[in-house]
């Protein structure tokens, strides 16, 4: 169990890509096993919460995010698709659970921005996500009061599209946002659409962290897999 979120988060490493495991994409009848399996390789577990309304579909709850917590010294990141009206008691909840990192939606609003300060109160650090459709500026509120911002690079809630012709072109707008807001410590993450042929894209486009599912936790040669993932070149300088 993790016991200082923030050092957590402060002490994932900046000069290669992170490898953010999507727990949605692990075996879950076995998911200790693939838990265990990953655990000297993740920098980050990835869940999903879904309410069925932001999102098709409902996804993991506070008591598998705990369970996960008392297991692990790799920091969670929580990633809330939730409508405006249950952020903040869902926010709430994953704090107790014991998520290090708890996003919320940009789409959220002012309901979002209130859920990051019960996250900064709680010494749990936050994050911002961006859905395909929303205009990457829409991020800008946020970015005073987070560690991490997220663009989703598939339409939301739904496994094994491609990524977004426009994928990265949104990552490099969103890196000269947080460029221009003073904050060259928060992490820039891609979700949706990582194939082997897109990660290297990505990656030079600006982002920091890959949300992995099959292609993490489906690949045979684990080692092998994250071994190519830090080798890969960030943007050009």
């Amino acid at each position: 169990m993790i016991s200082d979120h923030s050092q957590a988060i402060a002490a994932l490493p900046r000069t290669r890509l992170l490898a953010e495991f999507s727990t949605w994409s692990a075996d879950l009848v076995n998911l200790e096993r693939d838990l265990t399996r990953i655990e000297a390789v993740a920098d980050l577990h990835h869940i999903d919460v879904a309410d069925g309304r932001f999102t098709p579909g409902y996804l993991f709850f506070p008591d598998l995010v705990a369970a996960i917590a008392n297991k692990t010294q790799v920091p969670i990141h929580v990633h809330l698709m939730v409508e405006a009206d249950c952020v903040e008691a869902q926010m709430a909840q994953f704090i107790e659970a014991g998520a290090s990192l708890i996003s919320v939606h940009a789409e959220n609003g002012a309901a979002g921005l209130r859920a990051l300060d019960m996250a900064a109160q709680a010494g749990v650090m936050g994050g911002v996500v961006l859905r395909l459709e929303t205009p990457v500026a829409e991020v800008q509120p946020f970015l005073n009061k987070v560690q991490m911002v997220t663009l989703l690079g598939t339409m939301i809630g739904v496994k094994g599209q491609s990524l977004a012709e426009n994928a990265c072109v949104r990552l490099q707008e969103a890196a000269a946002l947080i460029a221009g807001a003073g904050r060259p410590e928060i992490i820039l993450a891609a979700d949706g659409g990582i194939r082997e042929n897109t990660v290297p894209q990505l990656r030079a486009a600006g982002a920091h962290t890959v949300v992995l599912g099959s292609l993490g936790f489906g690949d045979p040669d684990l080692a092998k897999r994250i071994g190519w993932l830090r080798g890969l070149a960030g943007p050009a300088a």
